[in-house]
């Protein structure tokens, strides 16, 4: 499969083939998520931007998906992009065993994977708490987080 070509917006830290998973840097409930991440992917296959950050905004944009609200994970790999429990499960799906066993849940049912998903996000403040993001799990990590300028290396 083809990758798009990416504007240039995107293309001084983007590259065509990179794995993103987008989510909520204020939330304690997705930091969660983006620790259990940071230790399976031993390899570094998926790169990580928060939705409020310039980075993931303009792939927001890109991907014609709102900016002002989101209450979603997204993954995003080969110009293709998955949301809510999809983007979930698809990410699990480039971990290392026994990580990958996990998207075998995939197969549940989408209205029941999502609607335990919304569920779950809609009251992920209430239920987790809400963080001021300044401070990321695995910020310290290079190559980790999408950043605009410059250019990664792989």
């Amino acid at each position: 499969m083809n990758s798009p070509k990416l504007p240039p917006n995107l293309s001084s830290y983007l590259r065509p083939g990179d794995r993103v998973l987008l989510f909520d840097g204020e939330c304690n409930l997705c930091h969660g998520l983006v620790r259990f991440l940071i230790r399976a992917d031993r390899q570094t296959k998926i790169l990580l931007a928060t939705v409020q950050s310039a980075e993931g905004q303009a792939i927001l944009s890109w991907l014609g998906l709102p900016t002002d609200r989101v209450d979603s994970i997204v993954y995003f790999e080969q110009g293709c992009h998955w949301l809510r429990s999809a983007a979930f499960f698809q990410a699990l799906r480039q971990l290392g065993w026994p990580f990958r066993l996990l998207a075998l849940a995939r197969f549940l049912p989408q209205r029941l994977a999502d609607g335990v998903y919304n569920a779950v996000a809609s009251n992920r403040y209430r239920l987790f708490g809400r963080n001021d993001g300044t401070v990321l799990p695995g910020a310290d990590l290079p190559g980790r987080y999408l950043h605009s300028g410059s250019r990664r290396s792989r």
